[in-house]
Formats: C-alpha cells, sequence, structure tokens
C-alpha cells in the first residue's frame, strides 16, 4: 500500500461531473488553476517551469465511486462497446489516477494557470512533471480504437435568449472565453449514450439536458446527432 498527499488541488470551470470534456486539449479555451500548498515551498519548487509550454498534471479521481474492479468499461465514444480497461483513460480503474496534458498559461508564485484541462473543480493534484517535446512527440504512435472513433463535426448555435444571457454574463465576469467555452464543450457532445440518436424521433428519454459552467447552468438540446442548440443560461443569483 502507498499513500499520497495532494501538491494541492485543482480550480476549474467544471463543477460537476457531467459536461467535462473526455480528453484533455478537446475544450482548449477551459481555464483552470492550481495554488501548490505552503509545505511544498511552491516559489522554489516551481523555479524553472516558466520555460515549459505544457505539463503533464497527476491526479485522483476523487469523485469514483465504483467499489468494483471491470477488466472491461464501455468508453462513451464506443456507443455501448467494451473494450479493456487498460486501453482507455477512463476514471474507472484499479487504482483512480489521472494523466491529463496541458498548457500553461501564466505562473504566479504558488499559482499555475491552466488551459485546455479536462478536469473537475476540486480535483486532488498528486504532480506535475513538465513536457518535454523533444522525447515525448511521438508523430508516428498509433491512436487505436481511438482514433477509429473520431466524433462528427458538431455545429452548435445560441437561441435569442440564450445568447443576450451569455453576453450579459461575459459583461459581468469579464470572462471572454465563455462562448468559445460553451461551444467547444457541446461539440464533444456530453450526452451518455442513453440519449443519443432520438433527436429527430419521439423520444422515450428527456432531450433537454444541462450542464454546469463556473456558476451557470447550460441549458440544450440537440436538434440532429450534429447539431446542438443552448436553450437558455440560468446564472446563480448574485450573493
Amino acid at each position: 500500500m502507498y499513500e499520497f498527499t495532494p501538491i494541492g488541488f485543482l480550480k476549474s470551470c467544471y463543477p460537476d461531473k457531467f459536461g467535462v470534456p473526455r480528453q484533455s486539449g478537446i475544450v482548449s479555451s477551459a481555464y483552470s488553476e492550481l495554488i501548490i500548498s505552503p509545505e511544498w515551498q511552491p516559489e522554489q519548487a516551481l523555479e524553472g517551469l516558466s520555460g515549459y509550454s505544457h505539463v503533464w498534471i497527476v491526479f485522483v479521481f476523487h469523485l469514483n465511486k465504483s467499489a468494483r474492479y471491470h477488466a472491461k468499461v464501455h468508453p462513451p465514444r464506443m456507443n455501448g462497446e467494451s473494450i479493456g480497461v487498460f486501453a482507455t483513460r477512463s476514471p474507472h480503474r484499479p487504482n483512480p489516477i489521472g494523466l491529463s496534458l496541458v498548457e500553461i498559461v501564466k505562473i504566479e508564485k504558488n499559482k499555475i494557470i491552466f488551459a485546455g484541462a479536462d478536469l473537475v473543480d476540486g480535483t486532488p493534484v498528486l504532480d506535475i512533471k513538465p513536457y518535454l517535446p523533444q522525447f515525448e512527440n511521438q508523430p508516428q504512435a498509433k491512436g487505436g480504437w481511438s482514433v477509429e472513433s473520431e466524433s462528427k463535426n458538431i455545429s452548435v448555435e445560441f437561441s435569442e435568449i440564450a445568447d443576450v444571457e451569455l453576453k450579459n454574463w461575459i459583461s459581468r465576469t469579464g470572462r471572454q472565453e465563455l462562448r468559445e467555452v460553451i461551444v467547444e464543450t457541446l461539440k464533444q457532445d456530453p450526452r451518455p449514450v442513453i440519449y443519443k440518436g432520438y433527436e429527430s424521433t419521439e423520444s422515450p428519454y428527456r432531450n433537454k439536458h444541462a450542464f454546469r459552467l463556473y456558476d451557470g447552468d447550460i441549458h440544450f438540446e440537440f436538434l440532429s446527432a450534429d447539431h446542438a442548440r443552448v436553450i437558455e443560461i440560468k446564472l446563480k443569483p448574485s450573493s
């Protein structure tokens, strides 16, 4: 048995699991930050990291409540088919440890701001390691089933109400990237497999969904398999 102490906890724009990108880099406009705990002497420990553009984040799938181990899992992109857990990046693993490659936006004393993280808010971070392009960039590498199951090109539109609400949200927060984050998140179709395939027929399941982004709920629907619409954006009341 081994014990690990997080170096910090990630502050993400995704408060809930639903809507979190399936891989890092897919939603490149999603920003997050990591504050290194004082015990690790961050201002010294981060010295030299500014020379790198990307880092690997080693983290814990802390919201994984699966009690049983399954050697085969069902990745959403395989439409219900199963495959060996070690051929996936599923959070349901023998040890709930994840690895994500993210871009460094800025380093401020004990804090690092990232772009493109695929992690939920509050994720415990065990370590960060610089990405070494001279060794880790492998153009000849094979992508396995993940390449074969590439997603469709999904278009995203905003209703008139949602567009106004978004502009007000951007004006209030100053987050100019909000529209891009919403579009990139919906382009990966965050719906569970069971809800897909009923867009143009009478569905036995609900057609409208919502994912949480910062302090807002993004309500959306899919008009077809490759066309999504943001219906409205509901923000939490200001305290």
